[in-house]
């Protein structure tokens, strides 16, 4: 049954919250971030949208919202394991249809549960499409690597000063709905805030001068509504993340405002421990939000087991291959794979009926998932 506080305005809920700017939360200490990290299961997930969406708008749009989908794939998610899924939201969402949205998110939320899943919300993303539009969506384009996805805020929106009230009363309002339910696990803020884009698409000037200015507002906003949920922003690029004064001003921002921390890699395993180390040096609990891509030396094999060895939060990217088409590589922006199939699967474990891509894979994710945390199995590499 959806909530009460899905029917109220955000005003409603901030006052019957008692959350006002002057007694929204602080970033959280070390100490507090710690313990509540320690009260968490080992994070064990992935990256997620359904076989049977393009992206995040087709996932959630009225029209192609897929409960009984995302039930099934989510009931797959549990058997081998997974506790937690990221999922990317878009603002276009929420301005055409706030509550909708919010109810929509309510019963993934519900369905998740059932399966004993958390979910982490992502509000803005820098990757893929620069020009999103609301409504139906084109059709994959064949042989190609994640075809339809889209950015948020994207090109034109980013730079429109008018518009960045209406994206933080988007977060603020989405935050306080769900800022005291336990089946958010974290806010991820924005997904890698500094990409220029990725594709055959055309970078957008300026970019990363806009993200540093909107970035720490995104973080206020979402603090104000006081949420129990830590917030994160996840660093991807850099070989010096443990020395704040070596990074660029986004990943400063990333690392000072986190509650948790974040980073995605999708290298060899003696890179993802690198990084992983890096990232621990800050003494806060550490999240890997995005790895495993096969054909870049990052596998469940190589990464999986330092993850449960150092107790980091992981999510692959990918889990049923559908409509984004991630069994295909990064390089078939620029050589579709339309004749034959990659040799081996990019991203995503399973196929669209549920069979594993690689049944060892399913075991290691099963096997690390039921051992007690930061203990790997002697078989679990």
């Amino acid at each position: 049954m959806i909530r009460r506080t899905l029917l109220l305005s955000a005003t409603a809920l901030a006052l019957v919250a008692g959350v006002s700017p002057a007694s929204a939360r602080d970033q959280w200490t070390k100490a507090q971030a710690n313990k509540w990290h320690a009260t968490q299961p080992w994070q064990v997930g992935a990256n997620y949208t359904p076989a049977t969406a393009i992206n995040q708008l087709e996932m959630f749009q009225a029209e192609t919202w897929d409960p009984q989908r995302i039930d099934l794939e989510l009931g797959w998610a549990e058997a081998m394991g997974m506790n937690v899924m990221r999922v990317n939201l878009h603002h276009l969402l929420w301005e055409t249809d706030a509550a909708g949205l919010k109810r929509r998110m309510d019963e993934f939320m519900t369905i998740a549960s059932k399966h004993k899943i958390k979910t982490l919300w992502i509000f803005f993303d820098s990757c893929w499409d620069p020009n999103p539009v609301a409504g139906p969506q084109h059709p994959p384009i064949p042989g190609v690597h994640n075809s339809g996805s889209v950015q948020s805020p994207g090109a034109d929106r980013l730079k429109d000063a008018s518009q960045y009230g209406k994206l933080e009363a988007y977060v603020k309002d989405v935050v306080t709905t769900f800022a005291n339910d336990d089946r958010v696990v974290g806010w991820d803020v924005w997904n890698e805030p500094n990409n220029g884009g990725g594709g055959n698409y055309k970078p957008t000037p300026d970019k990363n001068k806009y993200v540093a200015l909107l970035l720490p507002r995104f973080f206020a906003a979402a603090r104000s509504a006081n949420p129990i949920q830590p917030l994160t922003s996840g660093v991807w690029i850099g070989e010096h993340w443990d020395d704040i004064d070596r990074v660029d001003a986004v990943e400063k921002i990333q690392l000072r405002e986190s509650d948790v921390l974040s980073f995605h890699d999708y290298s060899w395993a003696e890179t993802f421990e690198k990084r992983a180390k890096q990232m621990l040096s800050y003494g806060r609990p550490v999240w890997c939000t995005e790895y495993m891509a096969r054909g870049n030396g990052s596998t469940f094999d190589n990464s999986l087991p330092l993850g449960k060895k150092y107790n980091i939060a992981m999510y692959n990217w990918g889990f049923v291959d559908g409509k984004m088409q991630t069994r295909f590589p990064w390089d078939s922006w620029k050589k579709p794979y339309t004749f034959e199939e990659p040799t081996i699967w990019f991203h995503d474990i399973l196929h669209y009926d549920g069979k594993p891509y690689r049944q060892a894979e399913v075991d290691l994710i099963k096997r690390l998932a039921s051992a007690p945390k930061g203990v790997v199995p002697a078989s679990g590499k």
